[in-house]
């Protein structure tokens, strides 16, 4: 059973968000991705998809140390 709670600190929230946002940003890409018929759009919503996946990976890698670091 534990007696304390962690402490929250304001950078977690904010990268909370963050992740958040990148989610929704994410699902957007995939959708838009699936609707254009352009190949040139095609091309754009691929670069999309690609940079916000990064972004992502870095916001899980950011969260995951700064979750080491509170343990």
């Amino acid at each position: 059973m534990r007696l304390f709670a962690k402490k929250k600190h304001p950078q977690d929230d904010m990268l909370l968000k963050e992740i958040n946002k990148t989610k929704i940003a994410m699902e957007a890409a995939y959708s838009n991705f699936e609707n254009v018929v352009d190949p040139d759009l095609i091309d754009s919503c691929i670069y999309e998809m690609n940079a916000v996946q990064n972004r992502y990976r870095f916001l899980l890698k950011q969260a995951k140390a700064s979750e080491k670091n509170y343990c």
